[in-house]
Parts: C-alpha cells; structure tokens; sequence
C-alpha cells in the first residue's frame, strides 16, 4: 500500500530536512576560531599555522607600536600573528609575552615558538621561531618585516600558553 503525499508536503519535508542538515552541520563543526584554538602549542599544527600566518606579512613595515595590519613593531607582530593564526591572545610588550609563555630551552625551541632577545636578564625584543636558526621579526625602524638568523646568543624560547 502506498501513501499519495502531497507536493507542498514533499517540500515542506525537503526543506526541513535541509534545515536539520545545515542546523547539524554549524553545531558539530568547529568554528574557525575554534579550529585555530585546537592546534596546541608546540606541535606541527600550530608551528605551520603560525608559520603561514607571519610570512603573510613579510615586507611590511617597522613602526614602533604599531601593532598591525599594516605595520608592526616586534611584539605587535608577534601578537597579531598568535591571534589571528591559532587565537592566542598575547599581552601587548615583549617582556609581558616572555612573562606569559611558558619557557623553553634553546634546544627544545619549535617553530612556532617565541624567541626572546634579552640582554642583563631583561627582554629587549621577540620574534617568532622560523627553525633551522632564523626568525620572522619585526626587526627595527627603517627595516621591514622578514625572516633571519638569530643574531644574537641571548636569547631563549617561549611556548605560548
């Protein structure tokens, strides 16, 4: 026995199940800033989102306290890039990001890391872990956003929280 089902019930029931797909659909999916959040620090994930996210910037200029999306000072664009690549929200000087994160050896730093210039025991500068030696920085007046050779031996690592 078949039943006759109407036309405006047919779709009436189409759009509803429409409706229930995309409803399911936006609740069981992360959303983006949900995703970003899921790469914990310190593993691949999070070093190659970081990493696509600070050389999206390369040649923007240096400007003291700009904090982007067009120029950056050092901490400025270690905190944009944090943000907006895996929703960390760094503080706003670089010695409040080296309070912040959790300290890493030299030999335990992972691109993605913070790398922290200080001189006396006191943070002058911070950039972001590229591997291999280098780093995206923010460098100084005059210079742009770029990636380089560690230049200096004070220096140590932090992992964002």
């Amino acid at each position: 026995m078949s039943l006759a089902v109407q036309p405006w019930l047919r779709h009436a029931l189409a759009a509803l199940a429409a409706a229930v797909s995309i409803l399911l659909l936006t609740t069981l999916m992360p959303s983006p800033a949900h995703a970003a959040a899921k790469a914990s620090p310190g593993t691949p994930a999070f070093s190659v989102k970081v990493l696509a996210n600070a050389a999206k910037h390369k040649g923007k200029p240096y400007r003291w306290g700009a904090t982007g999306p067009r120029a950056f000072d050092c901490s400025g664009y270690t905190r944009w890039v944090m943000r907006k690549a895996v929703g960390k929200k760094l503080p706003r000087t670089s010695r409040a990001q080296a309070r912040w994160t959790k300290r890493v050896s030299k030999r335990h730093v992972r691109p993605g890391d913070l790398v922290f210039m200080a001189r006396h025991g006191r943070v002058y500068h911070v950039s972001i872990y590229a591997g291999r030696g280098k780093v995206w920085n923010a460098p100084h007046t005059g210079a742009r956003v770029r990636k380089e050779r560690i230049w200096t031996r004070g220096w140590f690592g932090g992992r964002v929280r």
